[in-house]
This record gives structure tokens, C-alpha cells and sequence, in this order.
């Protein structure tokens, strides 16, 4: 079967015309054919049935007189009829009375077996034969024979086929023709459209536009709609252009003015760092003279006011510390390596339990992949999830905590469990902003930073943190890296 979903469209239209011109020529053919066919059928049978009539009617005297001769003469009239090869009038009882044939091969040897009582018409392959009763005052006192050939017939067919096919292959050079001139003017404005679109998609050249055809039709339509798309793509692709240009100087103006802002933060960091060490410095070296020199002088509460100003300066220089930590890891470059989460565990871990050998602690450290990651600011990362589970289990005559692995939504993901104090669930939001705690300074120390570094470590390298807990129920603590 011809395959044309992959052929040119001109040549598809070629095939069509052909195959449609040749579909009506040939039910055109068939129905005349046919139609001719049936009537020279009737023709014959009319024929037929005529001569079989007037030789009935001219045979009665010869029967009723018995008179042969005169029979073959009525029959000899059929000599006339190319058609007619063979005849023959029979008896009332059956037997032969009178007989003619054009060919000796065509003689009547037998009677039929059943003499009808009225006409009968019998067709085989190559011959037709007509049965008429011959009636005298209403008795059958014979019948006569008559066999035609069909020869002329096929003939005819084959005469008419010839025709045909001479009327068909004509029209389908005809079609070919007609094809060729509806190509030109339908078909090859189509081609150069899907050439032009297949060079604008190439190119991505969106001034290219279609010659136009000068008719109005339906493909000139589409023609004048593509240009018109054409041209509202060139505007807004040159439109496009001019916003990625603006939009281009505007990220660089951000960005040098994001540098200087780094840059004075670093500067006021610095500042901060070096102007206010100095102070505390000086007001706990005070309060270290008062404490060692004059403590056996000073009264109880003296004492305590001292100890209050040492621990406050050294809470003080911590606050410091957590806070230029939380801007140096906005700002600082990142360097992507692998890193070992669970060997950099296992080590914060061991400090932790060596600071403090009298605590009852069980420590779970599952073994996890490695990960892309800067190793330095994931090592603090580390360090405060796993030293606020230390903390907030402190009060645990034993504790449980647990960094490891597992899949959630699809994605590898980190975490670190511990059945400490735990959080209220309705506070979760406050939990990773900076100065935010949920427990009082008398509980647990601490300044709420620790988390707020945590998240933006983890936001920087593109990864989630987020935590459940349930107060004195412990808390977990989850985060994902790409």
C-alpha cells in the first residue's frame, strides 16, 4: 500500500487528483458497462422471443399437415441472425420435427428434456436458448428450439473495456496535467511557507517573510497570518532583547552595589568585633583585679555583683562571636568538596562526651553518604545541631542522641534526634530566626543565633531545615542537601 503521510505535499495532491480522477473514471466505466450489458441482454431475449414467436406462428400448418419441409424453410429465415447458430421445432411428443444449424457441429441430437407451457430462457457460459411453445385452438402441438451465441457479447465486452481503459489512461494524463497546474498555484505557496518556517525555526531570524501570493484565497490568508506573527515576534523578540539589556546593567549596578554593601559589612563586622572586644576586655580585667585582690574584702553581695559583670562581659563577647559567624556565612565564598557527615559526627561527638566524661549519654551515629558541600561551614553546621541536642539533654538523668539518613519525599535526608527538653510545635516558625528562643536563659544558655546560622549555611547551598518536637518529648532536626 502506498504510504504518503511522509511525502511532499505536492506530491500527495498529485496522488490525490490521480487516484480521485481514477475512483470516479472507473465507477463511471463499471456502471456503463454494466448497463450496457443489461440491455443487450434484453435486447436479445426480444429478439429472440420475436423469432421464436413468428416461427411458432408459422409452423402450426406444418405440423397439423405434417409437413417437415416446410418447417425447415420457416427455420431457414433465422439464417439472417449471425447470432443464431442453431434451431429446431419439435413434435407435441417430443421428437424431432425440423432442425437448423449454421455449423454441422451445432446439429440437434436430442430433444429437451422438458417442454414447457410457456417461454422459458436458459443462459450457460457461451450460449443462450429460448423454449416457445407452439399453440393451435389452444393446445401445445410443439415447440420450438432456438440457441444464440454469446460471442458477440464478449466481444462487445472486450470492445468496451478497451474503450475504457483508453478513456481512463487519457484522463489520468489529463489529471497528471490538472495536477501540476494546482501545484503551482496551491501547493507551491504551501512549500515556500513551511520552508520559511523551518528557516525561521533554524535561524531563529524572525525578519524573514513569505512572498505573498497576490490572491485572496485561503493560502493567502495563511501566508499574511504568519507574516503577522512574524513580525509581532520580531517586536517583541527585539523588545525581549532591550529588557535583558536593562535588566543586564540593572543586576550589574546590584551587584556592585551588593559588593560595597559586603564590603562596609565586613568593615562595620571588623569594627564591631575590634571596638567592643576592647571594652569588655577592660571591664573583665577589672572585675578579675576586684575578684582575685579585694574578693576577701568585699561583702557577699559585692562578690556576687562582680561575678555577675564577669559572666554578663563573657556572655557579651560570645553574642559577638555568634553574630560575626552569622555574617561571615552570608558572605563568605563557598568551596565545594566531599564531605563526610558522619566522620565530622563522630568527632564533634567525641568532644563533647570528653568535656564532660560523667554524663550518661547513648550515641547513635549511622553511617551516611557523603555529600558536595563546603566542609567548613558544614563542620558548623554540625556542631550546633549536635551541641544543642548536648544542651537541651543535659538535665536527662540519661540521654539519647542520633545524627543519620533517610528517605523522605523522595530525597536524601539528614537529621539529628536527640529526647531532650524539646519545643513547642505552635513556635516551630521562631525557631531558626536570629535572637528567637524558646527557653529562657535560666534553663539553657544561649544566644539564638546558633540556628539562624544553621539555616542560611543550609539555604546557601540550596537545601531545606526544619524541625519536630514536643516539649520534654525531644526534638529532630532535619535538613537536605542537593
Amino acid at each position: 500500500m502506498l504510504d504518503m503521510r511522509h511525502s511532499p505535499i505536492a506530491k500527495r495532491l498529485t496522488w490525490i487528483n490521480v487516484l480521485v480522477s481514477a475512483a470516479a473514471l472507473l465507477s463511471a466505466c463499471v456502471a456503463f458497462l454494466v448497463y450496457d450489458q443489461y440491455t443487450f441482454r434484453e435486447d436479445l431475449l426480444q429478439n429472440l422471443s420475436a423469432q421464436a414467436q413468428i416461427i411458432a406462428s408459422n409452423s402450426v400448418s406444418a405440423l397439423t399437415f405434417n409437413d417437415p419441409q416446410a418447417a425447415k424453410t420457416t427455420l431457414s429465415a433465422l439464417a439472417s441472425s449471425p447470432d443464431i447458430v442453431a434451431a429446431a421445432i419439435f413434435n407435441y411428443d417430443g421428437s424431432l420435427f425440423a432442425q437448423f444449424s449454421r455449423r454441422p457441429d451445432e446439429t440437434i441430437l436430442a430433444a429437451p428434456e422438458i417442454f414447457p407451457p410457456r417461454e422459458v430462457v436458459r443462459f450457460a457460459d457461451s450460449y443462450v436458448t429460448l423454449l416457445e411453445p407452439i399453440v393451435f385452438q389452444g393446445r401445445r402441438i410443439g415447440t420450438v428450439y432456438i440457441r444464440s451465441d454469446l460471442q458477440q457479447r464478449a466481444r462487445r465486452l472486450i470492445r468496451y473495456g478497451a474503450i475504457a481503459a483508453i478513456v481512463l489512461l487519457l484522463s489520468l494524463l489529463a489529471a497528471l496535467l490538472v495536477s501540476a497546474l494546482f501545484r503551482k498555484s496551491f501547493a507551491q505557496p504551501i512549500v515556500r511557507l513551511a520552508e520559511t518556517a523551518s528557516a525561521v525555526s533554524q535561524e531563529q531570524n524572525y525578519s524573514i517573510r513569505v512572498a505573498s501570493t497576490g490572491r485572496r484565497d485561503e493560502v493567502a490568508v495563511l501566508i499574511d497570518a504568519f507574516n503577522n506573527m512574524l513580525a509581532q515576534i520580531e517586536q517583541r523578540d527585539e523588545a525581549l532583547r532591550k529588557a535583558q539589556d536593562e535588566l543586564e546593567q540593572r543586576v550589574e549596578q546590584r551587584t556592585r552595589q551588593l559588593v560595597a554593601a559586603n564590603r562596609e559589612l565586613e568593615a562595620f563586622s571588623y569594627s564591631v568585633s575590634h571596638d567592643l572586644r576592647g571594652p569588655l576586655e577592660i571591664i573583665n580585667g577589672f572585675a578579675h583585679i576586684l575578684q582575685t585582690e579585694f574578693g576577701p574584702q568585699l561583702d557577699p553581695s559585692a562578690r556576687e555583683c562582680v561575678q555577675q559583670i564577669g559572666g554578663a562581659t563573657r556572655r557579651m563577647s560570645e553574642l559577638i562571636d555568634d553574630l560575626l559567624n552569622l555574617s561571615r556565612v552570608s558572605t563568605t565564598a563557598m568551596h565545594r568538596e566531599r564531605v563526610d557527615l558522619t566522620e565530622m559526627a563522630r568527632s564533634i561527638m567525641d568532644q563533647l562526651c570528653r568535656r564532660e566524661p560523667s554524663r550518661r549519654v547513648d550515641v547513635v551515629i549511622h553511617e551516611c553518604l557523603s555529600v558536595e558541600a563546603d566542609a567548613r561551614l558544614m563542620r558548623i553546621v554540625m556542631e550546633n545541631l549536635l551541641r544543642n541536642a548536648w544542651k537541651y539533654t543535659s538535665k536527662n538523668g540519661s540521654a539519647h542522641i542520633e545524627f543519620g539518613c533517610e528517605k523522605r519525599l523522595g530525597r536524601d535526608t539528614f537529621l539529628v534526634r536527640d529526647d531532650g527538653a524539646g519545643f513547642d510545635p505552635a513556635f516551630v516558625d521562631r525557631l531558626f530566626k536570629p535572637f528567637q528562643r524558646l527557653h529562657s536563659a535560666s534553663e539553657f544558655a544561649g544566644t539564638g543565633i546558633g540556628l539562624a546560622t544553621v539555616q542560611r549555611i543550609i539555604a546557601r547551598h540550596g537545601g531545606e531545615v526544619w524541625a519536630e518536637g514536643a516539649p520534654q518529648k525531644g526534638a529532630t532536626f532535619y535538613f537536605t542537601l542537593p
